[in-house]
């Protein structure tokens, strides 16, 4: 299937479409380099800052994958966008029961697999996240990757990697609002101990831990909401029933 020049609205988007296209029609198989963003920008008729934004997208859902110094390469032909999209219809609170299901387990793994490597780079994105403070959403994200690469588990880390442009989505809107809690950063220092000492069930409780605290604020905001909501029209008043007896 020839790639062929892209309309001028939305254009990301268009040639997002395109490459995805080229990747699910077999045209481009798995382990192929693609075209460089000039060819690809030639092809497509759009500048190669258009191109390059539509490779992000498309590495970031695990299409294709960069590697420094020598291209882009096909990682995958299966578009996962499709469940991408059922994930972004989901509710906060969801997401939020999906992340304990996923992290608590990556904790408890991680405690009993690591190596020194993953020491070093938890301890590295744990120094991060501090720096940024406790509304910093790329620095959160990237700590719980790095806590599911410790589990030295293949799919998982797929799995995790993939649901994580949920999560980022998530929790950059629950940070942006300050009626949530910010990042625990005491309780992240705490799991990356639980981590360096195996301690398991430590690890697994204080990741379950971690999420409590924004569960319970979306609980309450949304018990709130219920309050606040306006209540439909009152139904027309009926016939007045006799008085009954008056209570004792």
């Amino acid at each position: 299937m020839a790639l062929r020049a892209a309309g001028r609205q939305s254009l990301v988007d268009t040639v997002v479409d395109q490459l995805r296209a080229q990747l699910t029609s077999g045209e481009w198989s798995v382990g192929d380099r693609i075209p460089t963003e000039h060819d690809l920008a030639e092809q497509l008729g759009v500048g190669r800052n258009t191109v390059r934004e539509a490779v992000r997208v498309l590495v970031h859902a695990g299409l294709l994958e960069s590697r420094q110094g020598n291209g882009t390469f096909v990682r995958s032909t299966a578009d996962p966008s499709a469940v991408l999209r059922g994930i972004r219809h989901a509710g906060a609170l969801d997401v939020l029961e999906l992340r304990v299901a996923l992290e608590a387990e990556a904790a408890r793994l991680a405690a009993a697999r690591r190596d020194a490597h993953d020491l070093l780079r938890l301890r590295a994105a744990l120094v991060t996240l501090h720096e940024e403070g406790d509304r910093a959403a790329d620095a959160d994200v990237a700590f719980h990757q790095g806590v599911v690469e410790a589990t030295h588990n293949a799919a998982f880390v797929e799995v995790y990697r993939f649901f994580s442009v949920q999560v980022h989505e998530s929790l950059a809107e629950a940070l942006g609002d300050h009626e949530m809690p910010p990042i625990d950063l005491a309780a992240h220092t705490a799991l990356v101990d639980a981590v360096e000492a195996g301690d398991a069930a430590a690890a697994e409780r204080v990741a379950r831990e971690l999420l409590r605290g924004p569960m319970e604020a979306l609980a309450a905001l949304a018990a709130l909401a219920a309050l606040e909501a306006p209540t439909g029209p009152a139904a027309p008043a009926g016939p007045t029933a006799p008085a009954g007896p008056a209570a004792p």
